[in-house]
């Protein structure tokens, strides 16, 4: 652990345990609607970087974005298909430059230019697996129509 520029403990990357099945995440999610999930070159990168920023208008965001993970309250089909939807669809920005997908906790502070929630007071949970982002892909794929839209 270290601490950040505001004296925040904040976890070190090697320091988060590692979540290694699709079923595990869904249990975790399924406990707690809290838990988001970021794709980041982790916390402590982000911790000494600060929060995140709209490179389009130039400006500092007042939080880290993140991206929901946990399913909708309409949601009928199983939770595990919700979460595997949620992390193939943002799964490239984990193929880049070092980067990976981790689970977070943290305090929404408003909405960023692509409606994803922006969080301060971060607790950081845990670490995915590439594992984990391979069986979702493939629940993706087995589960949905993937492509389909409204025009088709």
């Amino acid at each position: 652990m270290f601490h950040s520029s505001d004296d925040t403990v904040v976890v070190g990357d090697d320091d988060l345990p590692v979540i290694t099945a699709l079923a595990e995440l869904t249990d975790i999610v399924a406990d707690d609607p809290q838990v988001y999930l970021r794709h980041s070159k982790g916390p402590r990168v982000d911790a000494e970087k600060g929060p995140s920023r709209d490179y389009e208008a130039h400006l500092t965001l007042p939080g880290l974005s993140v991206t929901t993970i946990s399913p909708e309250p309409w949601w009928d089909r199983p939770v595990e298909e919700w979460v595997a939807r949620r992390i193939h669809k943002y799964a490239e920005l984990s193929a880049e430059d070092g980067r990976f997908a981790w689970l977070l906790k943290g305090t929404v502070v408003g909405r960023g230019p692509d409606h994803e929630p922006l969080l301060t007071d971060i607790e950081p949970l845990a670490r995915l697996d590439r594992k984990v982002l391979d069986e979702a892909a493939l629940v993706y794929r087995e589960r949905f129509d993937v492509g389909r839209d409204s025009t088709s």
